[in-house]
């Protein structure tokens, strides 16, 4: 079921005393002869099985020699590992910088102990059932089990026809769970017990006191530091590079730390209306500026078609986001088993701006004139700027008054509480009103809202600030589990690693010490990444508007998608499954194929998840899929 997730090596343990067994599909990146897992100490009390790499195990295992530690292996981080938890059991994890997903079988303590890195680039699901406990990389290898139900999770998908992805530590599956990033679990096989604990989260409350060129000059430092730890690997490694400041900056460091020359793999669209979405151009120019050894696919519609349901197979839940990594991962996987990738760089500088219809409502600042709004303030919803005016009156010219400043204050710390309800996703997808009216068929009594799971985030931020308590609720949602996710399932469909340096959590942790009227300007969102590293980049890539690495969907969907979508959200179908409403395809379908309204993404979502119940619900797979979508229409 996971074979290419690790097509190098295969192995399993079974202890029948403790009525355990491990098993691990392998992709060899360190120690390529001797990292052979499961793997055990010496005296085979303890046993582990491991994804991922952890980046500054060299310096761990230097120190676990000098306290009398044996190593049997030339390099292996998993072997670190396994002595580091000898030492120091749950509380090894402080030592860690990497991207892991790991399970510690102890026999002397009959327990497993499982963990996930920080920001949850690696994946880890579990599922608890009377008399067994099961825990896999992805959620197809559990569903071989027969007692594991493949029954859809209604609040799940709720939540999914809003954000296009699935939040949270539920899956799309009633039987099983996702280990939060940054989280541990403990399993008494002998009680049966299962203890969860968070051991790291982000922090934005930590903002110190230095100047825009010191947090420069230190942005460079650690950026650096971190591709130079994240390039760890035994074998060659590559670059996606969309042409965009986040991969461009990771192909210039690596230039400047001496790594030789770097391989880059551009993906690029062909046909009617797509043109725009092209990066190639500014891809190109990066390539040549450092001479790397530039490889480009460009895409044809026919190709999404013929992938998108091995997309689906290999995503494991429904996502509604675009799929375009899939062939830069492909292409990649032919020449190399590493990629480095740009991902984490927008979350960390301003997020695509989506702090703005927050960002000091209603004060941007005190001073406004008779004209009315700033610039800024014309962002915010119509609901602040109604309470706006209505607290601050007619304003003159000048400053505002004392006392109506105060009134202000108070009237933004009020417009703070609703943050769910405003947050992008609702605005721009499903709010929780839509789906219970026009969605889904009498089965969303008892559901949580979004917007209230949304808040809860929000509001355990403690944010002072809209930047910090967005970038807060986005790392807890969107990255982990969508970027993080898609990025890990499209890069092992092709048996390759995907790195983010970006999200190195040293690094991760400077960047939210830096005040974030510093870190990130409305109008220039990465500005002082792009003054950091600006000697890096070709100087028509600094001024570029961010183009997304997306699909045109719009375009496809009235397009070569069109049989697709009318195929599988018909009324006659959404009655029969009883979880959509018929009539969502006359709401929603219908005027989008026909042009009368734009429902991209509306109806991308509900397609998303119709071809993903197909696949693994209707046809209940058990491999991968050797239909298409035509034997689907």
């Amino acid at each position: 079921m996971v074979a290419h997730r690790g097509p190098d090596d295969f192995g399993e343990y079974h202890d029948p005393e403790g009525d355990v067994a491990i098993a691990v599909r392998r992709l060899s990146i360190l120690d390529l002869a001797g990292g052979h897992q499961p793997m055990s100490n010496q005296d085979g009390t303890v046993w582990i099985v491991f994804n991922g790499e952890i980046y500054n195990s060299p310096e761990i295992r230097a120190r676990l020699i000098a306290k009398g530690y044996r190593f049997v292996t030339m390099n292996s981080d998993t072997e670190v590992l396994l002595h580091l938890y000898e030492e120091k059991q749950e509380s090894m994890l402080r030592d860690l910088n990497g991207m892991f997903a790991f399970v510690v079988y102890d026999r002397a303590r009959r327990l497993l102990f499982g963990a996930r890195d920080r920001i949850g680039i690696k994946p880890l699901y579990y599922s608890r059932q009377p008399g067994l406990f099961a825990f896999g990389s992805e959620l197809k290898s559990l569903l071989t089990l027969p007692t594991i139900k493949r029954e859809v999770h209604r609040q799940s998908i709720f939540h999914y026809m809003t954000l296009l992805h699935i939040p949270g530590e539920s899956t799309i599956f009633s039987d099983i769970r996702r280990l939060a990033p940054g989280h541990w679990f403990k399993f008494d096989v002998a009680t049966q017990e299962l203890t969860l604990q968070s051991y790291w989260r982000l922090d934005v409350r930590q903002a110190e006191n230095r100047s825009e060129a010191e947090w420069c000059a230190l942005i460079r430092h650690e950026l650096r530091e971190a591709v130079r730890r994240w390039t760890l690997s035994d074998v060659p490694i590559a670059c996606s590079l969309s042409g965009g400041i986040d991969s461009s900056t990771i192909v210039g460091l690596l230039r400047e730390i001496g790594y030789g020359r770097v391989r880059t793999y551009s993906l690029g669209f062909t046909g009617q209306g797509e043109e725009g979405w092209n990066e190639l151009d500014l891809a190109r120019q990066v390539a040549k500026h450092w001479e790397t050894d530039h490889h480009e696919i460009v895409l044809q519609p026919e190709e999404l078609l013929n992938d998108l349901v091995q997309m689906v197979w290999h995503l494991d839940e429904p996502y509604g986001g675009g799929l375009p990594s899939w062939y830069v991962f492909r292409l990649m996987s032919s020449d190399v088993k590493v990629g480095l990738t740009g991902t984490g760089g927008d979350e960390l500088f301003g997020n695509y701006g989506k702090f703005l219809r927050f960002e000091g409502s209603p004060v941007l600042g005190t001073v406004l004139n008779h004209r009315g709004l700033t610039e800024a303030g014309k962002r915010l919803p119509w609901w602040v700027w109604s309470a706006w005016r209505k607290a601050a009156g007619a304003i003159p010219d000048g400053l505002l008054h004392v006392q109506r400043k105060q009134r202000l204050i108070e009237l933004e710390q009020l417009c703070r509480a609703p943050f769910g309800h405003h947050y992008y996703a609702i605005q721009a997808y499903f709010a929780d009103r839509a789906k219970r009216e026009t969605v889904f068929n009498g089965a969303c009594e008892g559901l949580d809202d979004t917007e209230a799971y949304l808040q809860r985030l929000y509001d355990k931020a403690r944010a002072t600030s809209a930047r910090d308590g967005v970038a807060y609720v986005d790392f807890q949602t969107q990255l982990s589990e969508e970027y993080l996710m898609m990025t890990d399932r499209l890069s092992m469909a092709h048996s390759l690693e995907a790195r983010v340096p970006f999200l190195d959590h040293e690094f991760v942790e400077m960047i939210f010490r830096i005040p974030s009227s510093i870190r990130t300007r409305p109008g220039d969102l990465k500005y002082l990444l792009k003054k950091a590293v600006e000697d890096l980049l070709p100087k028509g890539i600094l001024g570029m508007r961010k183009r997304g690495f997306v699909i045109p969907i719009r375009l496809w969907l009235r397009g070569p998608l069109r049989p697709l979508a009318i195929r599988l959200l018909s009324p006659e179908r959404l009655r029969r499954q009883g979880i959509f409403r018929p009539s969502f395809y006359r709401r929603y379908v219908q005027p989008h194929l026909e042009g009368q309204r734009d429902y991209t993404w509306q109806v991308w979502a509900a397609l998303m998840f119709q071809l993903w119940h197909f696949v693994f619900i209707e046809q209940n797979a058990q491999h991968t899929p050797t239909y298409g979508w035509r034997d689907i229409v």
